[in-house]
């Protein structure tokens, strides 16, 4: 998919080294946009370190659960990039386990990932995109937004808020040039839905597969297949375009047709 206009604008992705962020990150790349990626299992390209891809600008390592990983990193990033034109939050945490029993550390940890990470990232560079009078923040939600699992509540409820703050976030910068929209996929084939289906068929003890269970997801989607992550990276940039400019506080769910 060819995108225009995006060129010598700058953009940073967080969770940008896996799965949604890393195919929307390259995406924005291939669209001419100076990319900074942070993850918390990255850091910077050199010798040791492959992962990063080569159309990326900048890679340090970042930890959206803490205020001074995101302050050092946003300094590094814009040092490298300039300021920030577009942000995508894409870094995220998903576990399995039951209301009943639900252990605080790991609610805790999911939604200072999942939603305070997004709001301390935009918080950090809103402001400038207002003063510029332009500015894209996407956040990558879920289908978990609006529909429950009984085994997610922590991830529900997390990307329940992150549309809560993806409709002030929008308001407080549409004035300003600023869009904010979330995109909630249904299940996606990344490396976060492998590590699901993990703890799933662990805990059901049935001896299914990864495979079966992915085979049988797929199965009772309506278009027989499971979501892409080029599909979510190529709606984040067209998001960006001024094409877009108008399509703000809105939720797009990406889901052929199921509800979860």
């Amino acid at each position: 998919m060819t995108m225009t206009g995006l060129t010598g604008r700058s953009a940073i992705v967080t969770g940008g080294l896996t799965g949604m962020g890393l195919a929307t990150a390259q995406a924005l790349a291939a669209a001419g946009v100076r990319v900074a990626v942070g993850s918390r299992s990255g850091g910077a390209r050199d010798a040791g370190n492959d992962q990063v891809p080569h159309d990326i600008a900048f890679s340090g390592k970042l930890d959206v659960a803490s205020l001074a990983s995101v302050a050092q990193f946003v300094a590094a990033a814009t040092a490298c990039i300039g300021p920030v034109d577009i942000l995508i939050n894409a870094a995220g945490i998903a576990a399995e386990q039951p209301v009943c029993g639900h252990d605080d550390a790991l609610w805790d940890a999911i939604i200072d990932t999942n939603l305070s990470g997004a709001f301390r990232m935009t918080r950090a560079v809103l402001p400038a995109m207002m003063q510029r009078g332009w500015g894209r923040v996407i956040n990558l939600g879920s289908t978990a937004a609006t529909v429950g699992a009984k085994d997610s509540p922590a991830y529900c409820a997390s990307k329940a808020g992150l549309l809560g703050l993806t409709r002030c976030v929008a308001l407080e910068g549409a004035a300003h040039g600023v869009t904010c929209v979330m995109i909630s996929p249904t299940w996606v084939d990344t490396e976060m839905m492998d590590r699901t289906l993990a703890e799933v068929v662990a805990r059901e003890g049935k001896g299914r597969s990864i495979a079966q269970a992915k085979a049988e997801i797929a199965a009772q989607n309506p278009q027989g297949r499971i979501i892409e992550s080029a599909e979510i990276a190529d709606l984040a940039v067209f998001l960006c375009l001024n094409a877009a400019r108008g399509i703000t506080m809105e939720n797009i769910q990406v889901t052929g047709g199921v509800l979860w």
